[in-house]
């Protein structure tokens, strides 16, 4: 999403368009959220063009959704870090989305390769504040890849949607 097609979305009921950009030039990281959804922003927490972080309320009900953009250099390295920064603020109501450029498994890369032991940290440190893979641990052995890439020859799945493990029943 760049700066110039935010404005595109607003006028097709999407007037709640969030981001967090770092450079004009540069795809935004966006959050939106349709008109009819009755949420009410409370907070925002942005960083240069690495996450966006909206607290609100749907229906009286408290959520967190946090969108992250991981280069592809240091991205495990870097969400570990991100979310042990913000762990404080993510709790149970808390949807963390967005491009990891990392698989979290093997089964997100065809070859099924080990995982690194950066990936594996960052894995732990997921563990460790009780948030789990949405997608796997509904399709725990299902795959479907999304990023392909050039370089390799090779597809992988680098998006993903955490939540918390507490809330899973009422997700799914």
């Amino acid at each position: 999403l760049t700066h110039k097609n935010s404005h595109k979305l607003k006028v097709k009921e999407w007037k709640k368009a969030f981001n967090a950009n770092w450079h004009q030039k540069w795809a935004e990281i966006p959050i939106l959220i349709p008109d009819k959804t009755n949420f009410r922003v409370t907070a925002i927490k942005r960083d240069k063009g690495h996450y966006i972080m909206i607290n609100g309320l749907v229906h009286q009900e408290n959520i967190t959704i946090l969108n992250i953009y991981a280069a592809n250099t240091g991205a495990p390295k870097f969400i570990k870090k991100l979310l042990i920064d913000l762990r404080n603020e993510i709790d149970s109501n808390t949807i963390i989305v967005g491009d990891f450029n990392t698989p979290l498994t093997a089964l997100d890369r065809p070859s099924r390769q080990n995982v690194n032991k950066e990936t594996m940290d960052l894995n732990y440190t997921l563990e460790q504040i009780d948030l789990t893979d949405i997608y796997k641990t509904f399709h725990p052995t299902t795959t479907e890849y999304k990023f392909y890439s050039i370089a390799h020859g090779t597809f992988s799945k680098i998006d993903h949607m955490i939540g918390h493990k507490m809330n899973l029943n009422f997700i799914y």
